[in-house]
């Protein structure tokens, strides 16, 4: 079961929030605890040592306690401390009880270095006491000798109240605390959770198909990024949708056109409607059909391999003049035919470039091939190769039909024909200038054309400029 992130926001907050308080809770009592008393400790050691230095003249002079200067001075310590005061003599009498409650009794147990390294002890006191408290001593000292103690007494309940006191407000502001950051918690949900459902219901959307919708976030921040991505990527893929949409139905036409002259010449010949002598005719033109269909299959083959993902090239230092004198003898029988003069005008007697030999050569065949196909008749077509601004051009212009203005930019598509070239080029997959086009971009080069309608077409590729042999 999928749980909305919200939830999941809202769980750990209150995972959190409680793990929180709770350590908030555990680490904060202790540490008050332990502040608390040893900060009464220290407090209470200080005025029980100074009452023990009231009374250690005394004992210096002889003259023994003072009992009513002990009352005034240990009721108003008891007063501002809220603490019992005695004085205890070594052998455990106490000779003096602010409460007068335990005054002339003895602690048989008393033991004075009993504080295991510490100023105070938290205990009954040897049983005195009906609950612990917190006691320091310090010892009534004179002539080199220890005549008692003044020890002081506080109700450890004192301290608990206090620490309570501390940790209410502690958690008072924990809790206000709590409350802001669940505030913060919903100002992000609105931030992000609305956000996140919308890519998400647009996610949605388009995986059905549904590639007009749009996401509307009108933030400047990642999420808004997110969405505009979104869109784009819709967009694209909308597009690309149309594309192959436009692919299938033109090589359903161009598979089509072929095989319905096929199937339509055969059944004729079968039923009669062709006579036996005119066979040798229209076998021939089935042929011709047939290596349409195979110059189709090929070209669409060549193509999906040129545009998948890594194409490989077989780079190499060669001569392009070299490489177009070749190709142009290729063309020698299509050339007599149209009674075509093919010139060859070069910068230099050698131009060396660095590509894919055997692609680049498909370039200029499909080139030369197209140029044959659309000149006049007794016309001429320059082939011409110049080096500038470090890299080598190619240029292939004829003086044939040239190219409507308003279908320049999508020859390089598959299977299109300009509508002047219907009728024209009956052999022509529409396939020649999209491999062109993939095989220069696989070089990270690039090909233009200049074309004027009636007058001629004029197509320049680049080439890297390679290392002569």
């Amino acid at each position: 079961m999928r749980h909305k992130l919200s939830l999941k926001f809202l769980f750990g907050y209150l995972v959190f929030g409680i793990f929180g308080f709770l350590i908030v809770a555990l680490v904060s009592s202790n540490l008050t605890y332990g502040y608390l008393v040893k900060s009464h400790a220290r407090q209470l050691y200080d005025e029980a040592y100074y009452l023990a230095s009231y009374y250690r003249s005394a004992y210096q002079d002889s003259s023994g306690f003072d009992e009513q200067g002990l009352a005034d001075r240990a009721d108003a310590v008891s007063a501002y401390f809220r603490c019992h005061i005695w004085v205890i003599l070594r052998n455990g009498d106490v000779l003096f009880d602010s409460t007068k409650e335990h005054t002339g009794i003895q602690i048989g147990e008393f033991d004075p270095t009993d504080k295991k390294n510490e100023i105070y002890t938290i205990s009954d006191f040897y049983g005195v006491f009906d609950e612990e408290a917190l006691s320091v001593a310090a010892p009534i000292a004179g002539n080199f000798s220890t005549y008692g103690y003044v020890i002081l007494f506080l109700p450890m309940k004192q301290v608990l109240t206090t620490r309570d006191q501390i940790l209410n407000i502690v958690y008072i502001t924990s809790g206000i605390i709590f409350l802001c950051s669940f505030l913060f918690l919903a100002m992000f949900q609105r931030m992000v959770g609305r956000p996140l459902a919308a890519i998400t219901k647009a996610a949605k959307e388009y995986a059905v198909g549904n590639l007009n919708y749009q996401v509307a976030l009108a933030t400047e921040d990642e999420m808004g990024y997110l969405a505009d991505t979104l869109t784009y990527m819709a967009s694209e893929l909308s597009d690309m949708e149309e594309t192959q949409r436009k692919f299938i139905s033109n090589i359903s036409h161009d598979f089509r056109s072929p095989l319905t002259s096929i199937k339509g010449y055969l059944e004729a010949m079968i039923d009669g409607t062709i006579p036996p002598e005119m066979y040798d005719k229209y076998m021939h033109i089935v042929i011709s059909e047939t290596e349409r269909l195979a110059r189709l299959t090929t070209s669409t083959l060549a193509l999906q391999s040129l545009e998948s993902n890594g194409t490989i090239l077989d780079l190499e230092n060669f001569d392009i003049n070299h490489v177009i004198k070749e190709t142009a003898l290729a063309f020698e029988g299509p050339c007599h035919q149209k009674h075509i003069v093919l010139d060859l005008t070069f910068s230099d007697d050698s131009m060396y470039v660095y590509a894919d030999k055997l692609k680049i050569q498909q370039v200029l065949y499909n080139l030369i091939d197209n140029a044959i196909k659309f000149s006049k008749e007794k016309s001429t077509i320059w082939l011409e190769t110049y080096d500038q601004s470090g890299r080598v051009f190619v240029s292939v212009k004829d003086t044939g039909v040239g190219i409507p203005k308003n279908s320049l930019k999508k020859i390089w598509s598959r299977f299109y024909k300009a509508d002047n070239s219907r009728g024209k080029d009956k052999k022509g997959t529409g396939l020649g200038l999209a491999i062109c086009k993939e095989i220069l971009t696989a070089h990270n080069q690039t090909i233009d054309v200049i074309s004027t309608e009636g007058i001629g077409s004029e197509f320049i590729f680049t080439l890297k400029k390679g290392i002569r042999l």
